[in-house]
């Protein structure tokens, strides 16, 4: 719940959980870095559950045919 609300408190909106670490590595790679994310779980302090993990995959489904068709748009213009 702590850093839940440390993280709302210096302005975070969202958290990616592995965006980060390959960033990271893009970077170090001198790779040019994109980003996608798809928020599947709140992290709201005073309403926390556990995780439901078959809830994350439904959600992350839900959000993939957007996904590709952004992606699609964004290849053919490149």
């Amino acid at each position: 719940r702590a850093e839940y609300r440390m993280l709302g408190r210096l302005g975070a909106d969202a958290v990616g959980m592995s965006t980060v670490p390959e960033v990271i590595v893009a970077n170090h790679l001198k790779l040019p870095v994109a980003a996608i994310s798809v928020i599947t779980d709140l992290g709201d302090p005073d309403h926390l559950e556990p995780v439901n993990v078959t809830e994350i995959l439904a959600v992350a489904a839900r959000a993939e045919p957007g996904l590709v068709r952004i992606m699609k748009e964004l290849i053919r213009e490149i």
